[in-house]
């Protein structure tokens, strides 16, 4: 299994399916994983259920998250990660589709790193999973414990 890069939460498939596209324009879909919901990305970072043979130190460059999951939703996964020192330093950019400005700013008080309003434009999708993989993957510099 290749070292992931990006991991993907997104409970809508077809919104997921086109975020993933857009990102194997810039990045390896090998190094690419996705969770369908809050449970399954924690599941994924923490090493659990049926992802227990993954290594947990080995986290992924970013993690895209949607804010608004049925079940364990994006906020509940943020303050997950920002509370478990394997993952506190991970990058998460949160997707949504909401412009309510309370919304957003509540992701900036959880720990995003980013939010990224959602199109259903493809082109404009594909713009800016290119700006957040430039930035994120190949610009900034990861801390230690997020590089894999």
């Amino acid at each position: 299994m290749a070292d992931i890069a990006i991991l993907v939460v997104e409970d809508n498939p077809d919104h997921l399916e086109l975020t993933v596209l857009a990102l194997r324009e810039c990045c390896d879909p090998a190094r690419i994983a996705t969770a369908a919901n809050g449970e399954e990305a924690l599941d994924f970072l923490f090493a659990r259920g049926s992802h227990a043979e993954r290594d947990p130190r080995k986290q992924p460059r970013l993690v895209i998250l949607d804010i608004k999951m049925a079940g364990v939703g994006g906020l509940d996964v943020l303050k997950a990660l920002r509370g478990n020192p394997l993952t506190q330093s991970v990058p998460v950019v949160m997707l949504s589709a909401s412009a309510d400005k309370v919304e957003l700013d509540s992701c900036y008080v959880a720990g995003a790193n980013s939010v990224v309003r959602k199109s259903l434009d493809n082109d404009e999708l594909r713009r800016k999973m290119r700006q957040v993989y430039d930035f994120w993957v190949t610009v900034n510099e990861a801390n230690r414990n997020s590089r894999v």
